[in-house]
């Protein structure tokens, strides 16, 4: 659980003292963080892009939310760890769903494809992810 492989970093917090609706809750908020920061690390090679077309950031937010899987799979098919067809049996899908995703035909799969897509893209990507759980920590650790 994504949220237990955190539990080192809470000084305050005993993990094993909350309840399983806290678990949860804190699970959510910190997948929402994850999500968030793997948002702006995308929206990086798009500046020029949003500029140029003179997009305001509501403008700009709703793209990269409906960009946001493909972003995803594109990342883990840069790896080259991985190909459409290695994605599609991962997550158990068929191959035209993810290449649907990927070509941004797309945008909407379900939780459960976008929990498996985040959990390959971890896999492929650990560094990425380690950097943002700091960030994130850190953005708690300032809020005390």
């Amino acid at each position: 659980m994504f949220a237990e492989k955190l539990r080192c970093y809470f000084e305050n917090v005993n993990y094993s003292a909350l309840s399983k609706k806290e678990k949860i809750l804190l699970e959510a908020e910190l997948f929402t963080r994850v999500c968030e920061e793997l948002k702006k690390i995308f929206k990086v090679p798009y500046k020029n892009y949003f500029s140029l077309m003179k997009f305001n950031i509501e403008m700009e937010n709703t793209v990269m939310e409906t960009n946001y899987v493909r972003c995803i799979i594109n990342d883990i098919l840069a790896t080259e760890e991985y190909s459409l067809a290695g994605i599609a049996y991962y997550t158990d899908k068929p191959q035209d769903v993810i290449i649907d995703i990927a070509a941004g035909k797309n945008s909407d799969p379900s939780s459960s494809l976008l929990r498996k897509i985040i959990e390959l893209h971890r896999s492929v990507r650990p560094t990425l992810y380690q950097e943002i759980i700091k960030k994130i920590m850190l953005d708690i650790a300032t809020l005390k």
